[in-house]
């Protein structure tokens, strides 16, 4: 196991409480996260991304997907339908277990569409930075401006 002190950083940055955080907890995050459903996460833009999860054997009304804060969790959930119907396994290889899955999604990204085909699911996000965050250019007043605007308004 490997440990990083972060200290440094808190010395040399102002605000970024938040990326030390996230560092810290996949740092310390355990190995054995499980990995069903496999899943892609796909770049499709400068400020766009695809989660693409292997759903197979799910239909559209098992899974669950939700954003709270900034926090995509993806969850499906088999109803146990097909043991009363009376099947019996000779061998079952394809995993309708239930599962949860968690994204920690960065500021102003929302999920904009899903789509379930062909045991797949795909998630479209999107990051919106409102306009009062967006950066902005701002002028420089020159020495000439300045020395006309205290002038106009001490004359009044």
């Amino acid at each position: 196991m490997r440990n990083f002190d972060l200290t440094p950083l808190h010395r040399a940055t102002v605000g970024f409480d938040q990326i030390t955080d996230l560092m810290d907890r996949v740092i310390r995050q355990d190995v054995s996260q499980p990995s069903y459903p496999p899943y892609n996460i796909e770049k499709s833009g400068d400020d766009a991304w695809r989660i693409s999860l292997a759903v197979a054997g799910f239909s559209t009304d098992d899974i669950v997907i939700e954003q709270r804060e900034n926090a995509l969790i993806i969850a499906a959930r088999k109803p146990d339908d097909e043991a009363e119907a009376g099947k019996t396994y000779l061998h079952r290889g394809i995993a309708t277990r239930a599962f949860e899955r968690r994204f920690h999604l960065a500021d102003h990204v929302k999920v904009t569409q899903a789509s379930h085909a062909n045991g797949m699911l795909h998630v479209d996000l999107l990051r919106e930075v409102p306009e009062a965050l967006k950066p902005r250019r701002i002028a420089i007043a020159s020495n000439k401006d300045v020395e006309t605007q205290v002038v106009e308004t001490v004359e009044v």
